[in-house]
């Protein structure tokens, strides 16, 4: 199975982007974050043989899964999710082959004394609740997507040029944490140039040519699924051209 993940930045603007990228890397099944449409394109997408799978309620956030190897047990959010203040549409589960998948899109938090920050860490404590007992319940399961958190220090590009800053903060990173501590391992892609597996750019100031970049986008997986890697990667090509998403797609290959 080749599974992605990617971060779109709007479906919409992004889509022959997409569909070129879908027909040249044929992945078996893709998560997508920030669709930003209640209208995912899945008859384009449907052309080329996917399934669709997708939560979405307008201009913001949104989340989908789409498969070539079948789609069932579709979860569109989780139980206890919180809201801001309601629900928004940030966790999609599938089943695809036998593997159970979820794309999210994690809040971002803004700054350390916004509401928001708050409320990043309550939604990922409440998801890690929530896949604790499909941990248990499936040997192979896959989460995937913008975490909106930086593992480590090495996962950005200048650690002091984040300090009071979110996405690097201890108690961000303790939620990480408490994913890999119920069964998660965290499956580290290669870059396709450099030393640095960032998978994140700003569009501002030529971040992506300095290669000032975050890795935030992440794939978890059950110690069995995570054992089946035999290869994993950033596809920083996706990044470049014109119109890009600011993110790169990760691809891991079981």
């Amino acid at each position: 199975m080749r599974l992605a993940t990617w971060n779109v930045n709007s479906v919409t603007a992004r889509l022959p982007r997409l569909l070129d990228w879908l027909a040249a890397v044929e992945p078996d099944v893709v998560c997508l974050q920030e669709t930003k449409t209640a209208e995912f394109p899945a008859k384009e997408v449907g052309a080329l043989g996917y399934e669709v799978a997708a939560h979405g309620n307008g201009r913001w956030n949104g989340v989908a899964v789409l498969s070539r190897v079948g789609l069932t047990d579709v979860s569109s959010g989780y139980p206890g999710e919180p809201g801001f203040p309601d629900p928004e549409a940030r966790a999609l589960g599938a089943t695809c082959d036998g593997v159970r998948v979820w794309s999210v899109y994690v809040p971002n938090g803004r700054t350390v004394d916004d509401p928001h920050y708050a409320y990043k860490l309550a939604w990922l404590a409440a998801l890690t609740g929530a896949l604790t007992p499909e941990v248990a319940a499936y040997e192979r399961l896959a989460v995937c997507g913008d975490f909106n958190v930086a593992p480590t220090d090495r996962d950005v590009w200048d650690p002091k040029a984040f300090v009071g800053a979110t996405h690097v903060t201890e108690p961000e990173r303790a939620a990480l944490a408490g994913l890999r501590d119920v069964g998660l391992v965290d499956v580290l892609p290669r870059p396709l140039k450099g030393d640095n597996p960032f998978t994140y750019w700003d569009y501002r100031a030529g971040m992506f040519h300095q290669d000032m970049g975050m890795r935030i986008d992440l794939v978890y997986a059950t110690a069995p699924l995570a054992g089946a890697v035999t290869d994993a990667y950033i596809d920083r090509e996706a990044r470049k051209g014109k119109g890009p998403s600011d993110h790169a797609p990760i691809i891991v290959d079981f």
